[in-house]
């Protein structure tokens, strides 16, 4: 089990440049892969053709996931706040044209000094989150830190903004819903979630599936 000082380090740029310098060649999943979540993805990400929805990867890190789903055609956009790491990925997978890393933050994500392109409001189809929120959480769930109140917040306001009327915000959680939940909750869209590979491990998974409303005042 991680110490209290570890869980609150996750949340750092520092502890995941020191991380992600350390270079290797594989991927690496902090949740399952998309082996695991395939049926959640495939039955939420809209299916290429007719539409071609531009997705968005919050806090890529080394997950397989984009390049699993560039296999099916989709245009992403894989943002994460290390330089380190982006550099690292955009070397690896500069051949491929449907996928762009972009160093951002994505607590504000409308452009950083090393990358002056940000996201435009009402911009993305997708947003992706695989573990970003969790490891901006820490200390009692029914009681968050101020600075953990402070770093969701800004997040999920960013989420929202970023996201087109109609967008789908797709995060998967191994935190209990009624925790998260008040922290996801926004006027702006209706929040739904399901259980993933139930039984299958000591604890479940949640898929939060979040419609951002197609006109203002209705989440459909």
């Amino acid at each position: 089990m991680a110490d209290a000082k570890t869980v609150e380090e996750v949340a750092t740029l520092e502890y995941w440049d020191a991380r992600y310098s350390r270079r290797e060649d594989s991927a690496y999943e902090w949740f399952g892969s998309y082996t695991d979540f395939r049926s959640f993805f495939d039955r939420h990400i809209p299916a290429l053709p007719p539409s071609n929805p531009l997705i968005v990867h919050l806090g890529c890190g080394r997950s397989a996931l984009p390049t699993d789903l560039l296999h099916y055609g989709y245009h992403q956009l894989c943002v994460d706040f290390s330089k380190v790491l982006i550099e690292e990925m955009n070397e690896q997978h500069k051949a491929q044209w449907r996928l762009e890393f972009r160093v951002m933050d994505v607590r504000d994500m409308t452009g950083t000094e090393e990358s002056s392109i940000g996201i435009e409001d009402s911009s993305i189809d997708v947003a992706i989150d695989k573990g970003t929120l969790d490891a901006m959480i820490h200390g009692s769930p029914r009681s968050p830190p101020e600075e953990v109140k402070g770093n969701t917040s800004r997040y999920i306001n960013e989420v929202v903004r970023v996201l087109k009327p109609g967008g789908l915000f797709l995060y998967i959680t191994y935190r209990q819903p009624h925790f998260v939940k008040p922290m996801l909750e926004r006027k702006e869209w209706d929040v739904q979630w399901e259980v993933l590979n139930s039984g299958e491990g000591t604890f479940d998974y949640h898929g939060f599936v979040i419609k951002k409303s197609s006109a203002e005042g209705t989440a459909t």
